[in-house]
């Protein structure tokens, strides 16, 4: 056989393999989709060095570049195995095996599929080996060309029928049912003042679409309000299910809140504010009746993702949230429900699309991260950021060094700066809006022309002013001052 039609038979195969998964999938489950459950088993095996490298490197794309790797990695596994079974089937039908086997385990590992699930890799080998075998056959007898074009239409065919048949939950439908949401104790609006937008700062409240997004799905869930219900058990008096319609009828409360992810580098761009909108989970524990002993609330998502939080901390402070910023959640923020904890890192509090709320221990249950190197404790630092001017940018006139400072939920007291390891001066704060949400800050500069490196410090309101020290996020947040270098002209 020509090293080309080796090649291209190869290749064949694997896209044969993957359509006919994700097809299948389609119908039992989209997370069943080989190549999305190698993904996301390829995720929960990647040490914690690797995943703050993806986060840092490739920001909210660290997935797209994970699935276009693995895309490479499969397709030139494909046009290998082709390429070695020139002469015979055996090693292309070896490997078609092999991969289909690496599909089937990452399916049976995952903990939101549905025993049918198993369904999806195993058609995805039969495709794979079969497709492979049968282009093989015809390549040998110069019969290729028609059926490589016809297996090629069927793989795209049945590759966009998976995607179309397993995007068909209305999941805006559902959101858009839900319409309006009132808060019986809304927040007030933030004053004119709380942000320097004209200098550089963010606005004070993020826009739903502009809102940073770190989770471990590779595939958002589309979860229906109208089919989604809470779990409430464990270390509780009298365990409960709540439907969304029970969550909506009760009092809501509306709050504006920082949440912060743990992954941000000194000076990154992972946090992001909203009005929040939801019922306190403290309301609803309380109601189940906590047992003596507990000490930690373990949340869980649709896609099996988990975090334990501080209990006594979520009893003063949590909220099961339905909306943001006057609207049901977006789907990618958790709709229909997440929680939001102010004052806590995201890995450990702020479980999106959650389904289930168990009252236990730390000494029984440990959440995602914990067993990868993190924190099992993880309250926010006191840190801040420069946002203007930009690292090695250049300006002319007035210097105006404009930032954002966070300490949640003790609040930010003050923000200094320093030119060129100077005395520090003191910033001019935007309003204080509240202990759980950020504090944008100001301060003209008297520079003279040529460069300068300008760094910043918080202090919040207990009197801890951040600390100098350059630590890595891992296991429980970055330290360190921020600093930029710019040149004035």
């Amino acid at each position: 056989m020509k090293p080309a039609k080796a090649a291209l038979t190869g290749l064949l195969a694997v896209i044969a393999a993957l359509a006919a998964g994700h097809l299948v999938a389609a119908f039992v489950g989209l997370s069943a989709s080989p190549y999305l459950a190698v993904g996301n088993a390829a995720i929960d095996l990647t040490p914690s060095w690797l995943k703050d490298f993806a986060v840092t490197t490739f920001g909210t794309y660290d997935k797209l570049v994970l699935l276009t790797g693995m895309a490479i990695v499969l397709a030139g596994a494909g046009v290998a195995s082709g390429l070695l079974s020139r002469t015979s089937p055996t090693p292309g039908s070896v490997v078609a095996v092999a991969l289909g086997i690496v599909g089937i385990a990452a399916v049976i590992s995952r903990p939101d599929v549905g025993q049918l699930s198993v369904l999806a890799p195993v058609a995805s080998l039969a495709a794979g080996l079969y497709t492979f075998r049968y282009l093989h056959k015809e390549a040998e007898h110069d019969n290729s060309r028609r059926d490589f074009l016809i297996t090629a239409g069927l793989a795209a065919a049945a590759g966009i029928a998976g995607q179309v048949f397993g995007s068909r939950t209305d999941v805006e439908g559902s959101r858009q049912a839900v319409g309006e949401l009132k808060a019986a104790t809304p927040a007030p609006e933030p004053p004119l003042n709380a942000d320097f937008v004209k200098d550089g700062t963010p606005s004070f409240i993020t826009n739903n679409k502009d809102f940073y997004r770190i989770d471990t799905a590779l595939s958002v869930p589309r979860l229906r309000a109208e089919e989604w219900a809470l779990r409430v058990h464990g270390m509780v008096d009298r365990p409960v299910v709540l439907t969304f319609d029970e969550i909506r009828k009760r009092d809501l409360k509306e709050e504006v809140i920082t949440l912060a992810c743990v992954s941000n580098e000194i000076g990154g761009p992972y946090i992001s504010t909203a009005r929040f909108i939801g019922v306190p989970i403290g309301d609803v524990l309380r109601e189940a009746g906590v047992k003596a002993g507990a000490d930690q609330l373990f949340s869980t998502s649709d896609d099996g993702f988990t975090a334990g939080s501080p209990l006594d901390y979520v009893l003063e402070r949590g909220m099961i949230a339905i909306g943001m910023n006057g609207e049901p959640l977006p789907a990618e923020h958790g709709f229909p429900a997440r929680l939001v904890v102010p004052g806590l890192y995201g890995y450990v509090s702020a479980t999106k699309w959650v389904t289930d709320l168990n009252v236990t221990t730390f000494a029984k249950d440990q959440g995602y991260w914990i067993p990868r190197g993190w924190a099992t404790r993880a309250p926010i630092k006191t840190m801040s950021r420069i946002d203007r001017p930009k690292g090695q940018s250049k300006i002319s006139g007035k210097t105006v060094v404009a930032g954002t400072a966070w300490a949640q939920p003790t609040g930010v007291a003050k923000v200094e700066v320093r030119a060129d390891g100077g005395p520090w001066r003191e910033t001019e704060l935007g309003a204080d809006v509240s202990d759980s949400t950020w504090r944008m800050w100001r301060v003209e500069l008297d520079l003279k022309p040529g460069s300068h490196t300008v760094e910043c410090r918080a202090t919040d309101k207990s009197g801890f002013t951040q600390d100098q020290a350059r630590l890595d996020p891992v296991p429980d947040g970055a330290t360190g001052w921020h600093s930029v270098t710019f040149t004035v002209e």
